[in-house]
């Protein structure tokens, strides 16, 4: 079960977008907002929200505006934007102010449901063609398999960690995959928890340890 936040301003978008998910996931609770000033009102009432799902043409409080405002609030409360807006920059755009996924409008139900069910489970969302280009990013690519896989982390987990062991910092690691820096500080907090270390020290060591004994 999962408590999802709609955020649109037209009413038939909102509309199609709850019969959508509520046929393919009926146990899970959709609230709805037509713009930023009543999504934040929403979570500031103490609702219990799993994932936000965002326009980025909204009245008042653009979409972009609205996702600096909630990864200053819970850098750990994940947001898929869905928008009409799906060229590579505004994609790549999304990614580094801190979405977790970017679903075009133009996409069916059921990418719309996979990428729902990818970034609860901890990944990040984009359709290949849509992916931000960045140096360094084909290495990261290939050398994925080179990972320990007896942690349990999901795959955009594991593109942090492979970054990490190649010594880049935050900020490389963000630009690299084309995510906001405190997305990169969420991941990074629960791939220590999952590797049962305290530091990035401890994680470097421990994934040297594993790659010898490969």
């Amino acid at each position: 079960m999962a408590s999802l936040l709609l955020v649109d301003d037209h009413v038939l978008v909102r509309e199609g977008l709850a019969q959508t998910i509520a046929r393919a996931c009926p146990d899970w609770t959709l609230i709805e907002a037509s713009d930023a000033a009543q999504a934040l009102s929403i979570l500031d009432a103490g609702a219990d929200i799993d994932l936000v799902m965002t326009d980025l043409m909204l009245p008042g409080m653009n979409g972009f505006s609205l996702l600096a405002t909630l990864r200053e609030r819970d850098p750990s409360l994940p947001v898929i934007v869905v928008s009409a807006l799906g060229d590579r920059a505004t994609v790549a755009r999304a990614l580094r102010q801190g979405a977790s996924g970017f679903v075009s409008k133009s996409d069916s139900g059921e990418q719309l449901v996979r990428a729902l069910r990818a970034v609860l489970d901890g990944d990040i969302y984009m359709p290949s063609d849509k992916r931000p280009q960045a140096a360094g990013n084909h290495g990261a690519a290939a050398s994925l398999h080179s990972l320990p896989d007896d942690f349990g982390l999901t795959q955009a987990q594991q593109r942090v960690l492979d970054l990490l062991g190649q010594g880049r910092s935050n900020r490389e690691i963000a630009e690299s995959l084309g995510l906001a820096e405190g997305t990169v500080k969420v991941h990074l907090s629960r791939i220590f928890k999952a590797m049962k270390v305290g530091s990035r020290a401890q994680a470097l060591i421990l994934l040297s340890q594993r790659r010898a004994r490969k």
